[in-house]
């Protein structure tokens, strides 16, 4: 359904590496990496976008001011991975937002993570596979 989407970054370098860490795990790297050079307002503006190979699904645009936090899931593909996002997400500057477990709510295998990225976007991993 989604293509692709964005969030946005104060301190840019920070929330890049941030997201190159946690994507690791996810098998999601950069894509592509641009400067709004056409964007007469702020013609420095960074964005990169990671994914898949191939697939930019996933952006980070340089903001000069704090937006709206959202919360994204990402597909993981085994409880193993949720839990070296978590792991990976907290040594590059992410915050616990809720540690790998089952999320008997959701559903009884819906086994996800959280993390607080560095703009305040509430960031999950997520394995719907039973163990």
């Amino acid at each position: 359904m989604i293509d692709h989407m964005s969030t946005y970054a104060t301190d840019f370098a920070r929330t890049k590496a941030f997201y190159e860490a946690a994507f690791d795990a996810l098998g999601y790297a950069p894509q592509m990496e641009l400067v709004a050079e056409w964007n007469p307002e702020f013609s420095t503006q960074r964005m990169c976008a990671f994914g898949p190979p191939g697939k930019p699904a996933f952006w980070v645009i340089e903001t000069k001011q704090q937006c709206t936090p959202r919360h994204v899931a990402f597909s993981a593909g085994s409880r193993s991975v949720v839990d070296v996002f978590h792991a990976r997400a907290l040594s590059s500057g992410g915050r616990d937002n809720g540690a790998p477990g089952i999320r008997v709510m959701y559903h009884e295998n819906y086994y996800g993570a959280f993390v607080i990225d560095p703009d305040g976007n509430n960031i999950e991993a997520v394995c719907h596979e039973p163990e």
